[in-house]
C-alpha cells in the first residue's frame, strides 16, 4: 500500500504555489541538496519561483500546472493574491489530511479508555470503521471541533492581530503566534512550535522541511482518501481489500442522521 501511495504521488505532485516573505530572498532547498541551498533574488518570482520550488518538491514532475492556476487572477487581487492563495491552500490541505490519515490508522487500532462525554460515554469501539466511529459522536461534540477549528480559522485569517494576510506577503502556511491573545486574555501555547525548537534552525532548513512537508502532505491527501473511497466502494482499492470495513453513509456529510439544512 506504502508504495503504491508513493507512486500516485509522484503522479499527483501539483505545483507548489509559494510566496517569498516581502523584500527578502526565499531560500530554497533540493531535495537531493541536504546541506547546500540555493538563493533565489527578489527579481524571480511568480510563475519562476513556482518553477524552482516545484523542482525543489518533486525533481522527476517538476513544475506540473495542468489548469494553469499560476496564471489566473483570483478576485482579481492579482498574481502574488492567486499565488498566495493555493500555496496557502495547499497546505492547510496537506496538513490536515495528514492529521487524517493518522487518526484513521489509530481510530482503526486503539480504543481510547477514559469517557467520551460528560454524560459517561466512551468513546465508540474499534469494531466500526473511523467514519462509522465520526457518526457515533455526539452532535454537541462535533459542533464543539467545528467551533474551536473556526476559531482557528479566523486567527489565521487576522494573521493573529500582527502578521499580513497570506495574499498579501504573509508566508504561505506559516501560522500566526498566539502573543496578542495571551498579552490581553490569557495564556496559551503557539499552534505551531510552541517551546521554539525551531528558532535555532536556519532559515535553509525550514525551506527544506517546508518542501518536506508539501510532500507528506500531498502524499497524505492521497492516502485518507484512498481509505475513505475503499471504504465505501468495496474493492475499488484492490490494495486495501483486507483492510477496508464497507460504510454505507456519507463520508462527506458530517452530521448524518443529526442535522442537517436539506431535511
Amino acid at each position: 500500500m506504502k508504495l503504491a501511495l508513493a507512486c500516485l504521488s509522484i503522479l499527483a505532485s501539483a505545483t507548489a504555489f509559494v510566496v517569498p516573505e516581502v523584500g527578502r530572498s526565499s531560500t530554497i532547498i533540493r531535495a537531493e541538496e541536504e546541506t547546500s541551498a540555493m538563493a533565489v533574488p527578489d527579481v524571480v518570482s511568480g510563475r519562476g519561483e513556482l518553477t524552482v520550488l516545484a523542482d525543489a518538491a518533486n525533481p522527476l514532475v517538476k513544475f506540473w500546472d495542468p489548469l494553469n492556476l499560476a496564471e489566473a487572477d483570483f478576485y482579481g487581487g492579482g498574481e502574488e493574491y492567486t499565488i498566495g492563495f493555493l500555496r496557502q491552500s495547499e497546505i492547510k490541505h496537506g496538513r490536515v489530511a495528514m492529521a487524517a490519515f493518522v487518526g484513521y490508522c489509530i481510530q482503526s487500532n486503539y480504543h481510547f479508555p477514559w469517557k467520551q462525554t460528560l454524560a459517561g460515554d466512551m468513546h465508540p469501539s474499534i469494531d466500526l470503521s473511523p467514519e462509522q466511529q465520526w457518526d457515533a459522536v455526539p452532535a454537541n461534540a462535533k459542533w464543539q471541533i467545528f467551533g474551536v477549528i473556526s476559531a482557528l480559522e479566523v486567527w489565521d485569517e487576522c494573521g493573529g492581530g500582527i502578521m499580513p494576510h497570506y495574499t498579501k506577503g504573509r508566508q504561505p502556511g506559516k501560522y500566526p503566534s498566539f502573543q496578542l491573545f495571551r498579552d490581553n486574555i490569557h495564556f496559551v501555547l503557539d499552534l505551531y512550535d510552541p517551546f521554539g525548537f525551531s528558532k535555532k534552525m536556519s532559515a535553509a532548513q525550514k525551506e527544506k522541511r517546508l518542501v518536506m512537508e508539501v510532500n507528506n502532505g500531498r502524499l497524505a491527501m492521497l492516502g485518507i482518501f484512498g481509505f475513505l473511497v475503499a471504504d465505501k466502494l468495496p474493492g475499488a482499492v484492490p490494495l486495501l481489500n483486507g483492510i477496508a470495513i464497507p460504510y454505507d453513509g456519507d463520508p462527506m456529510v458530517p452530521f448524518q442522521g443529526q442535522f442537517s439544512y436539506f431535511s
